[in-house]
């Protein structure tokens, strides 16, 4: 989708949805003690990081502990942020980030620097593309906390099995962008009962990264060659610290 008409729709969309985020924000402080926003470093594209917005779900500061993921059920989540969580109205801050051009609409979801170090390689080429506020992936994924709530050791299962199949969801999707598929993406997203329309996600694993499997014939230009040159630059990003890591 053009970068206008990206900026377009999003200021359209905070003028619009105004007296929404005024209520979300007042019910926050009235609820919730602590900030309304919740700012964390995420990675953007070619791994340069940046402070993505959303609304508090949780409890401020350190008092109950947990894991870094959150899972449904997880006790630091208030009530409103359970609200805001199943509604994705906690995301909406995000309409800002698009417009200061850290983010785009359809996109990979932006992950947190300190997972770069376990799948560098996925990485590297997920992040040739500006990350979103949805994509088809997030649309599969709607309900991750519930699926990570199944699992045992959700941070290893995340880490292990989920984060490297979304990354190469990621990736194709890049080979397959066009104007019309994000705006069924957007459809999908804005209006739940319209999922149908979403285009689906490919979650296999990209096996071997510097030896990509051929991208679709319609797709060996634009996105899709640059995917595939990104592959052998991988580690030249790493090495110019591009990314930075987290602890």
């Amino acid at each position: 989708m053009p970068r206008f008409m990206e900026v377009a729709l999003c200021g359209l969309g905070i003028l619009l949805l105004s007296p929404l985020l005024l209520l979300v924000a007042l019910l926050l402080k009235c609820c919730s003690p602590g900030p309304v926003l919740f700012r964390q470093q995420r990675l953007g594209y070619q791994g340069r990081p940046f402070e993505l917005l959303k609304f508090r779900s949780m409890v401020h500061g350190e008092r109950v502990p947990g894991l870094p993921l959150t899972t449904s059920g997880d006790r630091r989540v208030t009530r409103i942020g359970q609200f805001l969580r199943y509604t994705k109205l906690d995301e909406m801050p995000q309409l800002w980030n698009v417009i200061r051009g850290d983010m785009a609409l359809v996109g990979p979801r932006p992950e947190v620097p300190a997972y770069f170090r376990y799948h560098p390689r996925l990485f590297a080429l997920a992040l040739q593309q500006r990350p979103g506020i949805t994509d088809a992936c997030t649309l599969h994924l709607r309900r991750e906390e519930n699926l990570l709530a199944l699992t045992e050791d959700p941070q290893r299962y995340y880490i292990e099995t989920l984060l490297p199949r979304k990354l190469s969801a990621s990736i194709r999707e890049c080979w397959h962008r066009t104007f019309w598929r994000d705006l069924r993406v957007i459809l999908a997203t804005v209006i739940p009962w319209l999922a149908f329309l979403g285009p689906r996600a490919d979650f296999r694993l990209l096996a071997d990264l510097y030896t990509l499997p051929a991208a679709p014939t319609g797709a060996r230009t634009g996105r899709g060659r640059q995917a595939a040159a990104a592959a052998a630059h991988a580690h030249d990003d790493v090495a110019g610290n591009r990314v930075e890591l987290g602890a």
